[in-house]
């Protein structure tokens, strides 16, 4: 009962609770086609083969729909509101994901065709949700951490691949993987967000700085008053006017972004460069192909399946650490060490990838090689998602301001949708191709990644939107982007004071306008 009471009322409790649910989508997908690629009367009804390029292709060609999705869905969200886009999205997400379930059912010609179709609506749904949630769970989660709100909201990304592995690993034991509802179940099961969303949102207050922007105070006013109450929304709407006023006398444009030499394309090749870095941890291939990699430790099909599974529980409960640490240690810090450390389990899993090949030559027990293999594995999952997973997304939300804020995001959801599938692509090729060796490669491209990091990316917790702001200011006039030469290194670290209690400088990080 408390719990109802907690998030049924509560407007800032009510926006995490949504804005989870629909992370979860993002999720739900990467758990939902790992076991429905290797359903037979999948691949039958779609005419290809388990070997065929068309079945990465499928999985790969969502991500090519998210990318145009969070185009459109930006400008959606920039000209009719943050709430319109999503319901939107939602309903694009539903139309989608009906058309992959209907393909081949009860006909064959042009099931493949519908299956394309499905998945790349789907992608355009559900990479607009990618591109504008963050955008409006930032902008509406003015008290406590910004961090360890949307660390929170991507926990329930976890929570949507494991409910999604789950019934795809239930209903393919109990119908066998001859059985069409065997994958169609899985697919279908996803209606449950995008319909539950649609039907909730109208509860929810648009954003304020939206209001304000498009010159709507009154309605600024309400949204203000839902979140904090009527005693502090007046004051709150005089401070956002001032901030508009400072941040509306520049207009930003997609070529002011992209182009070198651009207002703000310093910002953007930080988007880019955190979601490219991300895609270079690896965590792609390990999502998607986790079973694989369990089966090229030793395990059989059965047993590999359950293990990644155990994985996905394992990423779940350790994503609790990100929300604990996120806003106290900062997001720097955990993206560095992160990648650092993913970097000597991917070592590690290629000295053991690389012994499970040649166990039976040298003699060695496979249990031997195998269990510090998963748990290698494990503990490289759980590190994602403490330093990588939320990170990428959050800060695009802080270091643009807000008038080109969803477009910021837009770009961060179409960088990782094109990452996302050139890994899903070149995955299976690497595994057909290299074996264990593919580790090696995940372990060189983590060490860029934290490097990259530590060089180049400031930190933007404990800050307010301004501050992080003045940093790209700051760097221009030190004329450089590292980040240990501008203002003596200041941008290393949470802000001085501030260590362990990075939540004090987003108490009020969308209404400040002096960076107090």
């Amino acid at each position: 009962m408390s719990f109802v009471k907690k998030y049924i009322g509560d407007k800032k409790a009510e926006v995490v609770l949504f804005s989870s649910t629909a992370i979860a989508l993002y999720g739900y997908d990467q758990g939902m086609m790992s076991l429905i690629n290797t359903n037979y009367n999948y691949l039958d009804t779609m005419g290809i083969s388990e070997e065929d390029p068309l079945v990465g292709i499928i999985v790969s060609v969502y991500y090519l729909g998210c990318a145009v999705g969070a185009i459109l869905a930006s400008y959606l969200a920039d000209a009719a509101g943050r709430k319109p886009s999503i319901f939107a999205c939602l309903a694009v997400t539903a139309l989608g994901n009906l058309l992959m379930f209907i393909a081949g059912l009860g006909f064959s010609q042009g099931a493949l065709t519908l299956m394309f179709v499905g998945r790349i609506v789907m992608g355009l749904g559900v990479g607009g949700i990618d591109a504008v949630i963050p955008v409006y769970s930032s902008e509406l989660n003015e008290e406590g951490g910004r961090g360890r709100a949307l660390a929170q909201e991507f926990q329930s990304n976890i929570f949507g691949l494991n409910m999604a592995f789950a019934i795809n690993l239930a209903v393919t034991n109990g119908l066998g993987k001859s059985n069409q509802w065997a994958w169609r179940i899985p697919i279908i099961a996803m209606q449950v967000y995008p319909v539950l969303l649609m039907s909730f949102i109208y509860r929810l207050p648009e954003s304020p700085r939206w209001w304000i922007f498009h010159h709507r105070e009154e309605d600024a006013r309400v949204s203000l008053v839902e979140i904090y109450g009527e005693d502090e929304a007046s004051a709150k709407v005089d401070e956002l006017k001032e901030a508009a006023k400072e941040e509306s006398a520049q207009l930003i444009g997609y070529s002011d972004m992209i182009f070198p030499g651009g207002q703000q394309f310093h910002e953007t090749m930080v988007t880019v460069m955190g979601q490219v870095n991300q895609a270079l941890t690896g965590y792609g291939a390990v999502s998607v192909y986790g079973a694989q990699i369990f089966q090229l430790l030793g395990f059989d099909v059965r047993t590999a399946e359950y293990l990644t599974q155990g994985n996905y529980i394992s990423y779940f409960f350790l994503m609790t650490f990100a929300w604990l640490l996120i806003d106290r240690v900062g997001r720097r810090f955990l993206m560095v060490t992160g990648a650092f450390g993913i970097a000597v389990c991917f070592a590690i899993l290629t000295v053991l990838g690389g012994l499970a090949m040649k166990s039976k030559e040298l003699g060695i027990p496979k249990m031997a090689v195998a269990v510090p293999g998963s748990i290698a594995l494990y503990v490289a999952t759980g590190l994602f998602g403490i330093g990588w997973l939320s990170q990428v997304w959050l800060i695009p939300t802080e270091i643009f301001p807000s008038t080109s804020r969803a477009q910021g995001s837009a770009i961060s959801v179409i960088i990782w949708g094109i990452s996302n599938f050139t890994v899903t692509l070149l995955t299976p090729i690497g595994f057909n191709n290299l074996n264990y060796w593919i580790f090696l490669i995940f372990a060189v491209t983590n060490l860029f990644a934290g490097w990259w990091t530590w060089a180049y990316s400031p930190e933007t917790g404990g800050r307010s939107f301004e501050d992080n702001q003045q940093f790209f200011a700051d760097s221009k006039e030190h004329k450089t982007w590292l980040v240990t030469r501008v203002k003596d290194g200041e941008y290393r670290h949470l802000p001085r004071g501030k260590e362990g209690d990075g939540v004090e400088g987003e108490r009020q990080p969308l209404l400040a306008v002096d960076g107090a």
